[in-house]
């Protein structure tokens, strides 16, 4: 991968960067906020992913000799350019911790630092955060639908380029068990599997020799694929014969592919030749096409597979391109910001702020408030938009979600492992009532605002409509 430097941003980051240089404003402060307004796949929660990945880029960020010579050939100013030379992010940054289950408007990333700073990372704190969050989502469905059978990421050659590493990654965290991504699965920790494609059965004279060979060189693991020439009159006869030989020399057939065809009816067949041959053990895999919607469909038809190897669907975050996610500016010299809008769900909130997460009397996720930073508890908050609406927390346990993950540009969140993180989506979607997490007409989570950060935000519009 190329090395990633201080020319991962747009064009505009650096043209306002230049201009608060040159007004002399670079040492103004600021916060910004990253939140996004819509939950993907119509569903009824987002997973949180990226953290890491940005955390680092940013503690690393500098402009090298070679961005400044480029950058003074698209006219950027000698004096602008002296000062990127000892440019780091030096700023704040809270989250909450990395997998966490998040919703619409909530101020998932609080950044604070000097304007100039906290505006230059905005493109790739949206790039990181948007597309891992987006596809931790998508896999999270999935493994909802699977419940605890085998899912494999098959996702790399269908990926948007160099977006398939993450994509590995933020599946992981989702919920699969593994990917053929062998670059992710160094670079992350993630376990990497593979079998066979059909070109390798087709560079045999026959189909038999093929899995015969497979089976010699991969004895421990070895998974074959049946549908090449045809399942049921050739390739399932053929892993049988197979599964045989290898129990003579004391090993067995891990299982067969099934990558075509009625997914359905072919493993109702191949499980019940199987079982008639005293293969039990031989497990079903199945791939083409999958997403959450398919792999649950094969469940309910009591289809049994024991393991699903999803690609296309999953990386690319069909039927979703993007989570629209946003970074906006809402304090600036301890001043609250606000964006008017005529739509008031586009307004953005001000100030600095954190999510206080409320549980019910069976500790499930009952309601999310958000909060202004120096409030640490409330008993009542109001809907974002429809300020008539209020919700009450009477004994309510609660817990405040943003901490500090970044200190004067030097990482504070504790270093996990990809399979941690996983781990604690697990335990975070298990709070999350059902109804939430149903793919059709999900509930509406309980996202609402607290008193004092209304009354804030509507002074703050009543003062700027009074000078327009």
């Amino acid at each position: 991968m190329f090395a990633i430097n201080g020319l991962y941003t747009d064009h505009y980051e650096l043209t306002m960067a230049q201009g608060y240089f040159l007004s002399g404003r670079q040492t103004h402060t600021a916060c910004f906020d990253y939140f996004f307004r819509i939950n993907p796949f119509q569903g009824g929660y987002v997973v949180f992913a990226g953290l890491a990945d940005l955390l680092e880029i940013i503690r690393n960020y500098h402009f090298s000799d070679e961005n400044l010579v480029y950058l003074r050939s698209i006219d950027f100013k000698d004096g602008f350019i002296k000062y990127l030379e000892n440019f780091r992010f030096r700023g704040d940054v809270y989250a909450p911790e990395e997998g966490e289950v998040v919703f619409p408007y909530e101020p998932v990333v609080r950044v604070e630092g000097n304007i100039l700073e906290t505006q230059v990372i905005e493109t790739v704190l949206l790039n990181l955060l948007n597309f891992q969050s987006l596809i931790a989502t998508k896999a999270s469905r999935m493994r909802h639908s699977a419940g605890n059978r085998l899912l494999i990421d098959f996702g790399l050659r269908r990926a948007q380029g160099f977006g398939g590493i993450h994509a590995s990654r933020a599946a992981t965290i989702g919920g699969f068990d593994g990917t053929s991504n062998v670059l992710s699965a160094s670079r992350y920790h993630l376990h990497s599997t593979g079998t066979m494609a059909h070109s390798w059965i087709q560079s045999y004279p026959d189909e038999l020799e093929s899995f015969r060979d497979f089976a010699g060189f991969y004895p421990e693991r070895c998974v074959l694929l049946v549908d090449t020439y045809d399942t049921l009159k050739s390739g399932l006869p053929n892993a049988i014969k197979v599964a045989r030989e290898m129990e003579e020399k004391g090993a067995k057939l891990e299982g067969i592919r099934l990558d075509s065809g009625d997914l359905g009816y072919l493993s109702k067949k191949a499980r019940e030749i199987l079982d008639a041959n005293g293969l039990h053990y031989v497990k079903i895999f199945v791939s083409n096409q999958l997403d959450e919607y398919i792999i649950r469909s094969l469940i309910n038809q009591n289809a049994p597979v024991d393991g699903f190897g999803v690609g296309t669907k999953l990386v690319t975050g069909v039927e979703n391109a993007a989570l629209d996610g946003v970074y906006k500016l809402s304090e600036l010299n301890n001043t609250p910001q606000i964006k008017i809008s005529d739509n008031l769900e586009k307004m953005t909130l001000p100030g600095k702020k954190n999510i206080l997460r409320f549980y019910d009397e069976n500790d499930m996720f009952y309601g999310d408030a958000i909060i202004l930073a120096k409030e640490t508890n409330i008993d009542e908050m109001y809907h974002p938009y429809q300020p008539l609406k209020s919700c009450s927390f009477e004994n309510h346990r609660n817990e405040l979600l943003l901490k500090k993950v970044m200190k004067d540009g030097e990482i504070q969140a504790p270093d996990k492992t990809t399979t941690e993180i996983a781990d604690y989506v697990g335990k975070r979607l298990s709070k999350l009532p059902d109804e939430h997490k149903r793919f059709e007409n999900p509930h509406i989570y309980k996202v609402g605002i607290s008193r004092n950060l209304m009354e804030l935000r509507n002074k703050l519009i009543e003062n700027i409509k009074s000078k327009y």
